[in-house]
């Protein structure tokens, strides 16, 4: 098997801050990847968050240039993960930069409780508005290698039975209302040296139990580093909290960070399961494995 030497993983963006800090924090997520394979670099932006300025502001007080990047991948639709992603391709500054997200991220995605708001891809970020700005959409559904070793998970098969969306979502299909159960959930999977499969979610709508055990099912690892992202359980029942942890627990990770849409209760209870394995994620923070 075709494995990264070693992979690092900074948070651009995140909803909260480290103590003394000077990084800016908001509602959403962006994780820059810094993967290595027999001496070659491969960066990819995961996500753009939902403000391109404290973003690209974090990225230089990080140290990192825009012009690094050499693919964004999109986890879902959701504005708080894509909005500005216009801007933020033309700051990277390169044509024909790959931007890879699920073929139907540019649907129609709304909520109506307590109104109707639209909250998928902004217009101003749609497929013309990339192009314009240097990049090429590669819309996918199942896995995409992004280099050897690091992965796109696919659409993630939903097989627990309490784990779910999280969110009355809701789309079109034919002029009907359905519901919508974010079918574009993607997350990263990246094969480490000897350490084993490292796991990187947006909001894991697909349910992060499902994803991670995809994710050893695709690589043939059983062995799980980490999973770093958001897990969505914000707004989640205690029972759900519980058995998502469990079944997290049931999988032997040996580091998790989880932040975003995690959620303070969820966070508790993972510190709680996990002990020092656990830490939540903070914009700024860098993870190497």
């Amino acid at each position: 098997m075709v494995t990264l030497d070693s992979l690092a993983v900074t948070v651009l963006a995140e909803d909260t801050v480290c103590y003394e800090t000077p990084y800016l924090g908001q509602h959403g997520i962006s994780l820059y990847l810094t993967a290595m394979r027999d001496g070659r670099i491969t960066n990819v932006l995961f996500d753009v968050a939902q403000h391109p300025e404290p973003l690209l502001a974090n990225m230089e007080m990080l140290g990192i240039d825009p012009s690094s990047v050499d693919a964004v991948v999109l986890s879902h639709c959701h504005y708080d993960h894509t909005q500005g992603l216009a801007s933020v391709v033309k700051a990277i500054g390169k044509n024909d930069l790959p931007v890879i997200g699920h073929r139907d991220l540019f649907r129609p995605h709304f909520i109506s409780n307590p109104s109707l708001r639209c909250i998928g891809v902004p217009a101003k970020d749609g497929p013309d508005e990339i192009r314009e700005a240097g990049g090429v959409f590669f819309p996918v559904t199942g896995p995409f290698e992004i280099t050897p070793g690091l992965v796109t998970s696919g659409e993630v098969v939903r097989k627990t039975e309490y784990e779910g969306v999280g969110m009355a979502l809701k789309t079109l299909v034919d002029g009907e209302v359905v519901t919508d159960e974010v079918l574009d959930d993607l997350s990263l999977y990246a094969s480490v040296g000897d350490k084993g499969l490292v796991v990187l979610t947006g909001c894991s709508h697909a349910g992060i139990v499902n994803i991670t055990r995809q994710g050893r099912d695709h690589t043939g690892l059983n062995a799980v580093e980490a999973v770093i992202g958001g897990f969505h359980l914000i707004e989640a029942s205690d029972e759900k909290i519980r058995k998502t942890a469990e079944g997290l627990a049931e999988l032997k990770i040996k580091r998790l960070h989880a932040g975003h849409c995690t959620g303070f209760k969820a966070q508790m209870e993972l510190a709680r399961v996990f002990g020092e394995r656990f830490a939540p994620m903070r914009t700024g923070d860098r993870y190497e494995i």
